[in-house]
């Protein structure tokens, strides 16, 4: 492998019903389920919730990373993250997009930073996140604010 390439994996097991299992790296296994009102056991989060949380999760490397780059200090960092799926594109309907229709994202940060300083982060997350570059790519709706805690 090319120190400039990072490769990801995970192996999946199908359980029962519409739970799997996977195990990625040496971590205990991730399950996941639908809710019982979409025919699961709720036995954990489904695919999409994983997606929004994996969102959250990939703005909680960039931002720190980002900020140690230009020397940007904040105290605080998170993230609420809300979507929307069609769920007639899930059952069959194919005039109906199967993944999100659209993406609420909000990241609140506690800085002392100027305004022109945050929107240079905020930028620069965006344009170097990959799940969130993932999402836009794929058409997902985005609408993301940036508050200060």
């Amino acid at each position: 492998m090319s120190a400039n390439i990072l490769e990801v994996a995970a192996r999946s097991e199908w359980k029962s019903g519409l739970k799997t299992h996977s195990q990625i790296r040496s971590f205990d296994p991730v399950v996941m389920d639908e809710p019982k009102e979409l025919g699961g056991d709720n036995q954990g989060p489904n695919p999409l919730e994983y997606l929004v949380a994996s969102l959250n999760g990939c703005k909680g490397v960039m931002i720190p990373l980002i900020a140690k780059e230009l020397k940007f200090e904040f105290s605080e960092l998170s993230f609420d993250t809300k979507g929307s799926v069609d769920l007639r594109g899930l059952m069959g309907d194919p005039s109906v997009s199967t993944h999100f229709q659209n993406l609420r994202f909000q990241v609140t940060i506690k800085t002392d930073e100027p305004e022109e300083r945050l929107q240079a982060l905020q930028s620069a997350v965006a344009d170097r996140c990959p799940v969130y570059n993932l999402l836009r790519d794929a058409g997902v709706s985005l609408q993301t604010q940036w508050v200060r805690g």
